[in-house]
């Protein structure tokens, strides 16, 4: 029996709280045809300031956060805002993995985001990294409460092994599509994504998932979610096997 990765917790599945299995997915409309993907997320002027300080880089963090939760609360039916909770500075246990973590990271802990900002986000004077891991830590959200991160998750435990990847696939590839849609929501200025496709989250490094897809890929979804700026350009489940390795 193969089961889904840890890290899926975080990705939003407990944030709200017997499908069929394919490739394509099939029978499960809450995958393939979810209302957010007739849905339009609205564009948000979301002045974003890094200084190299705890306190500045704190303000950043809350401050894109309440962007996202205007970008996509139009999209999202009965949606929920979402709070941010700073973690302590020695506290270092991620709650969706049980790991002790040293560098920052972001994540969903029940039903609002943890970060832990070390000194690699503090100090740099670059906000990529840290606007990439809260950006796709947001989709997750967006995963949670559309009931997306819930169908997948109930999806049969008892596929091959391939089938159960690829299903992972598809949904850590939306989950990137979503951060680009969220990217462009914000009006971010993105000339190339393949630092973002090349990267990693913090629990895909120290759990060495193989589910995020080739980098490849994940540049297509990011730039798919990008370009169009409308969640209904990121619907993996449906998308050809290729476009989901």
């Amino acid at each position: 029996m193969i089961i889904r990765p840890l890290a899926g917790v975080a990705a939003g599945i407990v944030l709200l709280s017997s499908a069929a299995y394919a490739k394509p997915v099939t029978g499960v409309p809450e995958l393939t045809g979810n209302a957010v993907y007739k849905a339009k997320v609205a564009g948000v002027a979301c002045k974003l300031t890094k200084g190299t300080s705890a306190a500045s880089t704190k303000k950043y963090v809350t401050t894109l956060v309440g962007c996202l939760n205007k970008a996509w609360k139009p999209a999202i039916k009965d949606f929920q805002p979402v709070e941010v909770n700073f973690k302590d500075a020695d506290d270092k246990r991620s709650c969706s993995t049980g790991l002790d973590v040293s560098a920052s990271f972001s994540e969903i802990c029940a039903t609002r985001i943890e970060v832990r900002l070390a000194k690699d986000w503090i100090k740099a004077k670059s906000d990529e990294k840290v606007f990439t891991s809260i950006a796709r830590t947001w989709s997750g959200v967006v995963s949670g409460q559309t009931g997306i991160g819930q169908a997948w998750w109930a999806m049969q435990n008892d596929a091959s092994e391939s089938e159960m990847s690829q299903q992972n696939r598809r949904y850590y590839l939306q989950l990137d599509c979503f951060l680009g849609v969220s990217a462009k929501a914000v009006r971010r200025v993105v000339k190339d994504w393949k630092p973002t496709a090349n990267g990693k989250q913090f629990w895909e490094s120290t759990l060495k998932n193989k589910y995020s897809g080739k980098p490849a890929n994940r540049l297509y979804w990011l730039q798919q979610g990008y370009k169009s700026g409308k969640p209904g350009s990121c619907n993996t489940w449906k998308a050809a096997d290729s476009k989901v390795a």
